[in-house]
């Protein structure tokens, strides 16, 4: 049997009262409006930052002819039909150091890669199609007209986009932008993201544990996901179930940021203030999710700040951040949406599954030696077991209404590379 989360029903969901993945993830984003501010910034300091303007060029790459290789600029018209080509060599031409001479019948001149085409010359011969006899060179054979030259504008007409607002810029950008000569470029500001994590139970790394405590991972996994340059992320710290120092996280947090996000404290009967909290002092939604792992999350706003409660067991967090709360910072920074790849990959195990909820379960994809796609599950599947997430490179996605998979179905796999 083989499985796909790209196009689950709803029936499972709706009967189990619960929004599909597909609904959930459309209902935030519809949710979210994109921050407007632009700073413009240094090329060099722009990587991977949004762009918010758009780019026009004001120049043609190239901006000249040029030769594609070394060898030899000539005049195609020169060329002996039914025998060798004999010319008189005039002179080099080399990158930022261009022959500017004339160049009559009978002529030709030697020329570097990327050296500017002489003006009476159409043709470039690779010096290894040539023989060079002193001041003299031989051409066998024929050529055709043009061959080896790089014309003007063949990357880049004049008054080309070259960017538009809402792409995120790549090493390739910035090189784009410097051959154009822009030194710098409108972006979106960062936008600014506050998180924390709420218990007793939680203990700061490098401290003792007391019987009944446990270490704050979750507060590392945000500060981790969050690092990004089109983020500014604000780690509040932990905050102690104590109704006055849970409004107090809230309200501070949001008057200084754009998104808080908590891990934790979203489900229906949870014994402490964050629910309360905000439904005090902010607009919020409790939602349950068809998904596995995951499925609590609470979406609102604290004033003019967004809200995003993921549930507290680690892998649940992180997988409901990758398929919910990264979507949604991507539009609020002004990114073009883009859909996460998905691959089909051969399943070299069977997977157990309960139809009702989507499951995300994590998995090692590799290649074999014939160059067919394998995947694996990457250890126990519970949502407290985050080694499996530190084991996995990708997501095995199951619908909601499999039954499982068997060993050598086809899967569809989300591999982390590009979520991130």
């Amino acid at each position: 049997m083989t499985d796909s989360l790209l196009h689950d029903s709803s029936a499972c969901d709706q009967a189990a009262g619960l929004l599909g993945v597909d609904q959930a993830r459309e209902k935030l984003l519809d949710y979210i409006d994109p921050i407007t501010e632009i700073e413009y910034l240094p090329i060099k300091d722009a990587l991977q930052r949004i762009v918010a303007t758009p780019v026009h060029s004001a120049i043609a790459i190239p901006p000249f002819a040029n030769s594609a290789m070394d060898g030899y600029a000539i005049r195609h018209a020169d060329l002996q039909a039914e025998q060798d080509t004999v010319l008189e060599l005039v002179g080099d031409s080399f990158a930022g150091a261009p022959y500017t001479g004339r160049v009559r019948t009978g002529e030709c001149v030697r020329i570097m890669t990327g050296a500017p085409l002489p003006e009476d010359c159409d043709t470039v011969i690779m010096q290894e199609q040539v023989q060079r006899d002193g001041r003299r060179i031989r051409i066998p054979g024929r050529a055709c007209a043009g061959q080896n030259v790089r014309l003007p504008g063949e990357d880049i007409e004049p008054g080309t986009e070259v960017l538009q607002p809402g792409k995120q810029l790549q090493a390739a950008d910035l090189g784009v932008l410097a051959s154009i000569g822009q030194a710098e470029i409108g972006v979106y500001r960062r936008i600014r993201v506050a998180f924390f994590s709420t218990g007793d139970e939680l203990c700061s790394v490098g401290t003792p544990l007391a019987f009944g405590q446990i270490y704050d991972s979750n507060r590392y996994l945000l500060q981790g996901m969050l690092t990004q340059p089109a983020i500014d992320a604000i780690d509040m710290g932990v905050i102690p179930d104590q109704r006055e120092a849970v409004e107090q996280a809230f309200t501070d947090a949001a008057r200084i940021s754009d998104v808080v996000i908590t891990s934790g404290g979203v489900s229906v009967g949870e014994a402490d203030y964050v629910k309360d909290t905000l439904e005090k002092i902010g607009e919020v939604n409790f939602w349950k999710v068809a998904m596995k792992p995951g499925k609590p999350m609470a979406i609102g706003r604290i004033g003019d700040c967004y809200f995003l409660g993921l549930p507290g067991n680690p892998v649940s967090t992180m997988a409901t951040f990758y398929q919910f709360a990264l979507p949604a910072l991507k539009k609020l920074t002004g990114q073009t949406r883009t859909q996460p790849l998905i691959v089909s990959a051969r399943c070299l195990q069977a997977l157990k599954k309960t139809p009702g909820r989507a499951e995300f379960q994590r998995g090692l994809l590799t290649r074999n030696d014939d160059g067919v796609l394998e995947v694996a599950a990457a250890g126990a599947q519970g949502s407290h077991i985050l080694t499996s997430m530190s084991k996995a490179n990708c997501f095995i996605l199951l619908s909601a209404e499999s039954a499982g998979v068997d060993a050598g179905d086809q899967v569809d796999v989300q591999p982390f590379y590009g979520l991130f």
